[in-house]
């Protein structure tokens, strides 16, 4: 898996990249903006960049005018002009649609981008970082699992992946039956319902840097975390693609995604190795396929990833030797990983500006499933593991360090917002609720270090790893 390479930028500048500063920043400005003014916060959040414009809105706002201006009783003449733009607006409308071709129709989906109403969005600021700059994100995500899962990786050793793997199940299955739970007992099933995938979530940059922390560079505790954050990202991909369609499914789209992905494969057979023609060619072919087939455009470079020229094998998580390499999927996640920091800045800015007072039920029962679904479902399911299928913990560890990493791992942030979004996108109080729990959820940091004291976990010391 591939480790951060030692990075030429100044000191104070590369503590920037290697902490999150950017999304924690981006996402501080974010609270901040929203609740000083949060209509000027939104407004530069919808923001359409190009496509919102249309004839038909120009024509309602140009017979407002008319309407001001002829205001002197003459209601027979302004009637007749209304029906009669009424009726050209239907017929350009129609000629349209029959007259269409397949560029201009492409064009008015993917940049015009209409609703459900005919009113065009265009693409606004929001869309591009969610669901362009954010599809950068996912791919190196799929990146790193489809690395875990080489000879080598973490993921490929079915007997040494299979604890952690099924801790993540727990980690998954928790969070979502508390979740769905508390919500029937409240009887707010139909309002809130959809959000059961927010609280399984794990926020792998955040929790791999408390661990550090809490656990010292290397301890097996480390392994086991990063290893379960990583099947969490993968289900977490299969979560958002099934349960959360952008709209509508149009399978025959998905026949652009084979066609990106015989691309890919074209590309290697040419031997291209620079990563860029496989990015900006069937990359953006498979984006656009996601787009119009109705899964969330963010997963549109998922499927070539795992057709980039690669390394056969997996050297082990964050091992150093993978600098080494130069194939395609290594470079390509190399070369992405500051921007990326810089693309979570701009996502906790378009994302995280909710008012204070938008604590609700939708804000308890995020927390609840992260910060109390999240280490049960993952201690059960680890002594499930033991007890039930007699597989092994990593030499080093006990119970106490499966609940210190259950604990860790509530940290939901950055993937839970995002979900938040495509679980619930009509903006309201219901999303800002969803969004406040999750952005709560990095109370689980602090928690983890006071657990880790009465626990008596110290990093990588002699009492950390005794039974």
């Amino acid at each position: 898996m591939s480790h951060a390479a030692p990075s030429r930028l100044p000191r104070p500048i590369n503590f920037l990249f290697e902490n999150s500063i950017f999304l924690i920043a981006g996402t501080i400005l974010a609270l901040f903006w929203a609740n000083l003014d949060n209509d000027s916060y939104h407004n530069f959040v919808e923001y359409s960049i190009v496509g919102a414009a249309t004839h038909h809105d120009d024509g309602h706002a140009e017979h407002g005018e008319h309407e001001h201006e002829h205001d002197d009783g003459n209601q027979h003449t302004h009637d007749h002009d209304h029906e009669n733009a009424a009726a050209a607006t239907a017929d350009t409308e129609g000629n349209t649609d029959a007259d269409r071709g397949i560029f201009a129709e492409l064009y008015h989906r993917i940049i015009e981008r209409p609703d459900a109403s005919g009113h065009n969005h265009g693409i606004t600021l929001h869309f591009l970082i969610n669901d362009i700059f954010m599809a950068l994100f996912f791919a190196t995500a799929a990146g790193e699992v489809w690395e875990a899962l080489l000879p080598g990786g973490s993921l490929s050793n079915p007997k040494k992946a299979a604890t952690p793997l099924l801790a993540t199940v727990g980690g998954i299955a928790g969070p979502a039956l508390l979740y769905l739970g508390l919500a029937v007992i409240l009887g707010e099933t139909a309002a809130y319902g959809d959000g059961w995938a927010i609280p399984c979530a794990t926020d792998i940059a955040f929790t791999y840097m408390v661990a550090r922390l809490i656990f010292g560079p290397s301890h097996p505790a480390i392994a086991f975390l990063l290893l379960l954050a990583i099947a969490d990202d993968a289900a977490g991909l299969a979560i958002l693609a099934v349960f959360y369609p952008s709209k509508p499914i149009e399978p025959q789209w998905f026949i652009l995604t084979a066609t990106a992905m015989a691309m890919c494969w074209g590309l290697r057979k040419a031997k291209i190795q620079n990563f860029w023609p496989y990015l900006l060619i069937p990359g953006v072919l498979c984006w656009v396929s996601f787009d119009l087939a109705g899964i969330h455009p963010a997963l549109g470079l998922v499927p070539i990833i795992p057709c980039l020229p690669h390394a056969h094998t997996d050297l082990g998580i964050f091992a150093r030797e993978e600098l080494n390499r130069k194939d395609t999927l290594n470079e390509l996640m190399q070369w992405w990983k500051n921007p990326i920091e810089i693309v979570l800045g701009l996502f906790g800015l378009a994302n995280a500006g909710v008012v204070f007072n938008s604590l609700g039920t939708g804000t308890y029962l995020v927390l609840f499933g992260l910060l109390v679904g999240k280490p049960v479902g993952i201690c059960l399911f680890t002594i499930l593991a033991k007890s039930v299928f007699r597989l092994e913990i990593p030499a080093g560890m006990t119970m106490r360090h499966i609940l210190l990493i259950g604990i860790i791992s509530s940290i939901g942030f950055t993937v839970a917002l995002f979900v938040s979004t495509a679980a619930f996108p009509a903006a309201g109080e219901v999303l800002d609720g969803a969004k406040m729990g999750a952005l709560l959820s990095f109370v689980g940091a602090p928690l983890a270090f006071i657990a880790a004291k009465f626990l008596k976990i110290r990093p990588d010391s002699a009492a950390s790893i005794a039974e």
